[in-house]
């Protein structure tokens, strides 16, 4: 490997940007099976499990009823298709991501949201982007607890692509982006800023895979999410991260996988942010497509020689945000009914994607690589909810607002100028010491109706699936007190330009596409329940290493996906 290492302020950090090692001896000590000496992972952000049969099946009322996927029903002519796949609770995208990666829930990887509240750690040094204000820390002192910010807040600038690292080109910044003066500290080490990688608290497929001899990449929307690394940041050889939440910019050279050019801006209405647009947030994602397609052709994200690695992967953001946008002047996205028909908007964005989709397996082939691949297409969360008669959106009358001074400063909406609680259409509630849970909930139950109370979640409800939160022994310093799971539609966001969210516990929150597919293969559906989480223990054993080297898949005894592995055997 390419001993330049990439040394952030206080901490060692090890993502590899490069190879020069080529050739059958580097390639003959890579982790990988008889069969599989690759595998691709992509997140269809928001992705339902009723999308992918629509589109690939066809239903009245969009493209004359006739399927409208023809990439991803050509892959699921030789793929294990499961219906009844589940992503994390809560289903937001950070949790998301790290059930994918580690084969673990939040009770283990300590993820439950990526704005979320640690009672164990201090503020950061100064405000983030996203207004988490900064604070005191007293080195090997008594922790003050902060609300945790892991998403855009933490870059530089969140207003450039590059998240406006030092001297970084248009597009590049990764984690060179992140400011560690933004991150919270730990009190316990001296203050240390805690890095995105160290906040996770296991490994991940990454770093098992990595030590093991295999080249790794992930591309994704913020810098934050190089928690996949794992702790120490020494699991990713390539890492890209373009900023989604930045300012919208010309992107030369680059085209959709539909030829659309994006050398100028699209949507010349909605420029600040890529989240905001139908049409520029596909331009967003063919960005990370052309690295993707880099990283297959055996070079890095941005074409420096390289390998191709041995497990790598994308997230797309276009379908979740043709769920759930509504684009002013423009169209309203998500679904037409509940049997989840999609709006025009949303049309658009799920043939995007499988054009995508489309070039990706394309240049699998082209490499020469593909019937040694294992592709698996899933989603870090759905959107909710389908039927969008059904949303309510309403930031006045949430749980956190109702409990107000029981909730720490950094998370109440007492704080005007804070990052807010953490709800979407979940709330998800950490008390002040000495605040009685019992009281919260009584309270919260008084005023069911206003707050769209679905069900609640508190003690041995809570604890049978997470922790008990707390700083006494046995406690966990990030599980949450109280989770509040509102009716169906109720978002506790308030926002008009959405008509949907996730986040939640709702069966369209959860019920994500998941696709396990190689040439190999023949076509199965499986109806039985299934986790994102058993995808890590699935791609560890793919590529010939022990699933229980993962912590999480120990700690939780998370199974690989039965159908993928008897089919592997064959």
């Amino acid at each position: 490997m390419n001993p330049n290492r990439l040394v952030l302020p206080g901490v060692a950090l090890v993502l590899t940007l490069a190879s020069s090692i080529h050739g059958a001896a580097a390639e003959s000590k890579r982790p990988g099976s008889e069969k599989i000496r690759h595998v691709l992972l992509l997140s269809i952000d928001g992705m339902h499990a009723v999308d992918f049969y629509n589109c690939t099946h066809g239903i009245a009322g969009v493209n004359s009823g006739e399927p409208y996927c023809p990439n991803l029903a050509s892959l699921g002519r030789t793929g294990v298709n499961y219906v009844a796949a589940s992503s994390s609770r809560p289903s937001d995208s950070f949790p998301g991501l790290a059930a994918l990666v580690t084969g673990g829930t939040p009770k283990t990887t300590g993820l439950y949201y990526d704005v979320a509240y640690d009672r164990s750690l201090d503020a950061p040094t100064i405000t983030t982007g996203t207004g988490l204000a900064g604070g005191t820390c007293t080195a090997y002192g008594v922790a003050t607890g902060t609300t945790t910010d892991n998403d855009q807040g933490i870059d530089y600038d969140d207003t450039k692509l590059n998240g406006g690292a030092p001297g970084a080109a248009l597009t590049e910044g990764g984690v060179a982006s992140i400011d560690p003066r933004k991150l919270v500290r730990d009190p316990q080490a001296g203050c240390a800023p805690v890095y995105p990688w160290n906040f996770v608290r296991t490994n991940t497929i990454f770093s098992v895979i990595h030590r093991a001899g295999g080249y790794t990449a992930w591309i994704d929307k913020h810098p934050s999410y190089s928690f996949v690394a794992g702790p120490g940041g020494t699991g990713l050889d390539d890492y890209y991260s373009p900023e989604v939440n930045s300012t919208v910019v010309p992107l030369p050279g680059v085209k959709t996988s539909e030829g659309v050019s994006c050398s100028t801006i699209r949507d010349t209405s909605q420029l600040s942010s890529w989240t905001s647009s139908f049409d520029n947030i596909q331009c967003y994602d063919a960005l990370k497509v052309n690295a993707l397609l880099n990283e297959i052709a055996g070079k890095t994200h941005s074409g420096a020689e390289a390998l191709t690695p041995t497990v790598f992967g994308m997230n797309f953001q276009a379908v979740y945000f043709g769920e759930s946008l509504n684009e002013p002047n423009i169209a309203a996205g998500g679904y037409k009914n509940a049997a989840a028909l999609p709006s025009d908007e949303l049309l658009k964005e799920i043939k995007f994607v499988d054009a995508s989709i489309g070039d990706i397996v394309n240049a699998l082939k082209d490499r020469g690589i593909f019937d040694d691949t294992l592709v698996i297409i899933t989603a870090k969360h759905g959107e909710s909810p389908i039927d969008t008669a059904h949303y309510v959106a309403d930031g006045a009358n949430t749980p956190a607002t109702l409990l107000g001074a029981a909730i720490p400063f950094s998370e109440s909406p007492l704080n005007s100028t804070g990052i807010g609680a953490t709800e979407d259409d979940v709330s998800v509630l950490w008390l002040k010491k000495g605040a009685s849970v019992d009281a919260a909930v009584q309270l919260l139950e008084n005023n069911g109706t206003p707050i769209g109370l679905g069900q609640i979640y508190y003690g041995p409800t809570l604890a049978l699936n997470y922790n008990i939160g707390g700083l006494e022994p046995g406690q966990d310093p990030r599980s949450p007190d109280i989770i509040v799971s509102p009716n169906v539609g109720v978002t506790y966001s308030g926002s008009t330009t959405m008509i949907g969210d996730h986040g939640g516990f709702a069966h369209d929150d959860t019920n994500v596409m998941l696709l396990v597919a190689n040439p190999r293969f023949r076509a199965q559906t499986v109806s039985d329940e299934a986790t994102t989480a058993q995808v890590a223990p699935t791609i560890v054993e793919a590529l010939g290493l022990d699933p229980r080297s993962l912590d999480a898949v120990r700690a939780e005894g998370t199974a690989v996906l039965p159908e993928v592995e008897t089919q592997l055997i064959k």
